[in-house]
Order: structure tokens, then sequence, then C-alpha cells
């Protein structure tokens, strides 16, 4: 599963360095019809995948998650395949948007890692499931910027087509789906309805907050990268920019993977609640300072401790999923989880691009970095409420009881 989630990850970052070069060579444009339409065409893959997420995850639920991984593996393969031959701009528009109903291949991977997983070491088990995903989104865009100036675009479309049926091969072939008995908890194997997983996250206020939070970090780290290579540009000039903008997406990239395997391990020990509030007060102060840089090392060095900090993020919630919601509603729960990251992520950039447009770079890193602390807060609230509190005021009559 991590090799698969490794060649996927790969393959759906590869075409981000050129997806708005390939729509300049589709014929004489403006400059502002092909950022419009790399936009839009970037960012209609996340709203159909914010649509189906939570339908896959409940197909998955119950019919077995392999078959659902093997046939979005074999459909974003197939739109891959296809974005080699797009003509027009058009025809690549619609490319993604199909890619956006079959793209739940990694979320999907989580849940079922996660039913196949203890609760007692979910976060370790997600955190090194993470670090292939990772993997793959570092590597995919350096390998995709020298497919494309070795073979050309639409070859390199082709190219990246094929790791993508790999991935299937592995799964068909190598992965089992076996009915682990986790526990002896009834709730984990009752059939659910949507309505009642509904009810479910909502009569679980914590879990509903871990789920909105989804949204609020995607806005927070989406929302320079639209603008990242212009800022390098800014502090940096424009000498070996795409260089330079890769080194400070992949400083992000390599601090989570350092780290997101140990933040899931310390989850394990403490509690996921107490380790996301921490992460996101880190995150926070850690993207301050950004408005401040004058020279792209200390960006480098930011978006470093960033991927340290935000690197927790993910493994942490989805071991808290694991915890906090019965087994045969994780595929549904996590799918809602993945729906809030694709809404976070069609949201993040077009804020960020907004803000930078009217206010300047440094209010991205000003409005980013409040909402982190925000989120920090609202977390250690609802925690103090719902998960603290609870637990002390119970054990105090329990005391008086033994005297």
């Amino acid at each position: 599963m991590w090799f698969a989630n490794f060649f996927i990850a790969g393959s759906m970052t590869m075409v981000i360095p050129f997806i708005s070069l390939y729509i300049e060579s589709m014929g004489d444009f403006s400059d502002s019809y092909v950022q419009t339409w790399s936009g839009l065409t970037f960012g209609v893959t996340f709203v159909t995948a914010f649509i189906f997420s939570p339908i896959w995850g409940r197909i998955g639920d119950k019919y077995g998650r392999k078959y659902i991984l093997i046939i979005s593996a074999v459909g974003i393969g197939i739109s891959v395949f296809l974005m080699g031959f797009a003509t027009t701009v058009w025809q690549l528009f619609m490319l993604r948007l199909f890619m956006g109903i079959v793209t739940g291949f990694i979320p999907m991977s989580q849940a079922f890692i996660s039913t196949q997983t203890p609760k007692e070491v979910a976060g370790k088990v997600m955190g090194t499931l993470q670090t292939g995903n990772i993997t793959g989104a570092l590597m995919g865009p350096m390998l995709g910027g020298v497919l494309a100036d070795a073979f050309g675009y639409s070859s390199t479309f082709k190219w990246i087509a094929i790791t993508i049926f790999i991935s299937a091969f592995l799964v068909m072939f190598g992965i089992k789906e076996v009915k682990v008995k986790l526990s002896n908890d009834a709730s984990d194997y009752k059939s659910y309805s949507s309505k009642e997983v509904i009810l479910h996250i909502i009569h679980h206020p914590v879990l509903l907050i871990v789920l909105l939070l989804s949204t609020l970090v995607q806005v927070a780290h989406f929302s320079i990268q639209p603008i990242l290579s212009l800022f390098v540009a800014e502090i940096h000039g424009p000498v070996n920019i795409a260089f330079y903008s890769g080194i400070a997406f992949s400083a992000a990239g390599l601090g989570n993977l350092m780290m997101s395997r140990n933040w899931g391990k310390l989850g394990d020990k403490i509690g996921y609640s107490k380790i996301l509030i921490i992460l996101l007060f880190v995150a926070g102060i850690v993207y301050l300072p950004g408005a401040f840089v004058t020279d792209i090392w200390q960006l480098i060095i930011l978006r470093f401790l960033l991927g340290v900090s935000i690197g927790g993020i993910v493994p942490v919630r989805m071991a808290y999923i694991r915890q906090a919601a019965p087994l045969s509603m994780q595929g549904e729960v996590i799918g809602y989880n993945t729906s809030l990251r694709f809404l976070g992520n069609v949201i993040g950039p077009a804020l960020g691009g907004m803000l930078a447009a009217v206010y300047g770079f440094s209010t991205v890193f000003f409005v980013t970095s409040t909402l982190l602390i925000l989120s920090g807060i609202i977390m250690l609230i609802a925690w103090y409420k719902y998960e603290y509190q609870p637990k002390h005021t119970r054990s105090i009559p329990s005391t008086r009881s033994s005297h």
C-alpha cells in the first residue's frame, strides 16, 4: 500500500509544474486566459472529488475497499493517459473533472489500512503510510519537470499513466483484504445509514471539529502554493527561479517526511487531541515570520519547520477518526474528512492569490498564521470541554467515596 500510494501521489503531482505550460502550448492565448484556465483546470479535480469522496467511502464500507482502490487507480490512469492526447483546453478540463470523480485513492487506502489496524498503534501506522504519499508528492514535481523537458508534455502524461496502472496492479495482486477482528464492540460491525453516520459525527463534538479543521488546515497549507514561485522571484530575483521554488516547495515535504511517523507514535502514547492542539499552534507560529523574510534560505528553513509541524496533522487526525468512529463507518467518515480537505484545497489557492494581489505577499502569511492559531484555539476549547473536563469531573466523586 505504501508503494501504491508513492506511485499515485507522485504521478498526481508530476503534472503540477507544467499544466499551465501545456495549456499555453494549445494555442495563441493571452496570459490572463492561461492563468485563469490553469486555475480552473487544476481546481476542478478537487471540486468533483469533494462531491464524490463520501460516496466512495460509503461504497467501500459496504462492499470492501480493495475493488474501489483498483477502480480508482484505473480511472485516474485512463484520464491521465487521455490528457496526453488533449488538443483543446476544454478536453483537458473535462478529463481533470472526470479524474476528480475517481480520485479518492489515497484517502481510501488510509481507510483500508485504518480498518486493518488496532487502535493502539493507529498513529504510528497512519504516519508510516503518510510517508509513502509524501515521498511521492515530493519527487513528483521534480520528475515531471525532467520528463517534460526530455519528452514533451503529451508524452509525459502517457509515461505518468503507466506508473498509475502499476499501482492498480500492486493493489490487485499484492494486497489481500482480510476481515480482521480488531474489537469485540458490536457497534464496530453494525451497518449504518448515511443519516446515522452524520448523527454520530454531530454527537461527537471533538470529531466534528477535527473534521472541520481539515478545511482550515488545507486553506492555510495551500494559500501560499500558487504564489510561492512569485514570492521566491521577489526575494531572490529571477535567477534559477524554478530550481529555488522547487527547493522551497520540497523543504516542507522533507520536514513532513521526517516527522509524520514520530508524531503519530507520540499521539498513540499521549492522546491525539493533545498532539493536534500543539501542532496547530506550532504551525501558526512558524508561518508568521514568512512575512518578514528577505533571503531565500530564511524561507526554505521556515518551510522546513512548517513541514515538521504540519506533517503530524494528517496521520494524527486519521488516528483520531480511527478511535472516534466505529469500524464499519470509517470509510464514510474519512470520506467526509477528504471532502472537507478538498474544499480547503479549492479555497486556499484562491484566497492566497486574491490576498497577494490586493494587499501584497506578507498579508498571506499573516492571514494563514492567524487561521492556524485560531484552529488551535478551537481545538483546545473542544478538547477541554468535551474530553478533559468530563473525565476530571467524573473522577472527583470517586476519590471522595474512597475516603
